[in-house]
């Protein structure tokens, strides 16, 4: 009886594994990574917030453009593909990701700890960090010290957001889908500052005039890449290879110059 169940039991098992090994087979053949499924498709798609200047936004005739919409153009390219812009809200950026609404995530997207837990990140594009923007004729506050008991607006879900929560003393931290909200409440008086990236606070600054002021303080430097899922290890090694190539051919600085004024790359 033992003879025989051993034998029913090796059988099971052989045809277990049998079957699994089947299974990861069909698999391997027929699946396609994504970075296959890219260049099977000819787009690369790309997720992107589109309400942060000069990175990714929507210009006078609702236009997308930007720094990152520029870079996403070329990355493409440089895969022999064309690129799909797929705009989300920021608070859900990630999540969309990992549910494969697109391929990869470049939106001004700072490396963190937290967000490293969950994806993949190239190597950084652009090294970048938060500031502190305040109404012009604000004389009570130079740096993060003075922020005390003043309410502070930044992006909801960003690294603004992460900053401002470590500052002790502020009275409010309030959160907006868009910085650019941010920027239009502290002109009015409803916040008394706002914390944002300061790339995207100065060419801010630079379009809509001289009602608000960039501070020198500078409260983080955060480095800046694009986001994979963490299975997509194909993907990310070829879009970094094209950032490098990117890099090395001086396309990263003619970007930089038409965007931010000046080549952050030297």
């Amino acid at each position: 009886m033992k003879k025989i169940l051993a034998i029913i039991m090796g059988t099971i098992l052989i045809a277990s594994v049998f079957i699994g090994c089947k299974n990861a087979t069909q698999k391997n053949e027929d699946g396609l990574n994504t970075l296959e499924k890219v260049k099977k498709s000819g787009v690369l798609t790309i997720g992107l917030n589109d309400t942060y200047p000069p990175m990714e936004f929507r210009d006078e005739s609702q236009k997308l453009v930007g720094f990152d919409i520029d870079l996403g153009e070329e990355i493409a390219k440089k895969l022999g593909v064309k690129c799909e812009i797929k705009t989300n809200e920021w608070k859900g950026i990630i999540l969309s990701l990992k549910a494969n609404k697109y391929d990869m995530i470049l939106s001004t997207m700072s490396i963190t700890d937290e967000r490293k837990k969950v994806i993949d990140f190239s190597n950084p594009y652009i090294v970048g960090g938060q500031r502190i923007v305040v109404k012009k004729g604000t004389d009570n506050i130079k740096d993060e010290k003075d922020l005390f008991n003043k309410v502070v607006g930044c992006q909801l879900g960003s690294t603004g957001e992460i900053s401002a929560s470590k500052i002790e003393g502020i009275k409010e931290v309030k959160k907006y889908d868009g910085v650019t909200e941010a920027f239009n409440d502290l002109a009015v008086g409803r916040i008394n500052a706002v914390i944002a990236d300061g790339q995207v606070a100065g060419y801010y600054l630079k379009k809509r005039g001289e009602d608000l002021v960039l501070l020198d303080a500078k409260l983080t430097k955060e480095p800046v890449g694009i986001g994979f899922r963490k299975d997509d290890k194909e993907l990310k090694e070829e879009v970094q290879k094209a950032l490098d190539e990117l890099k090395e051919e001086g396309t990263l600085s003619k970007l930089s110059e038409k965007w931010f004024g000046y080549d952050i790359y030297k």
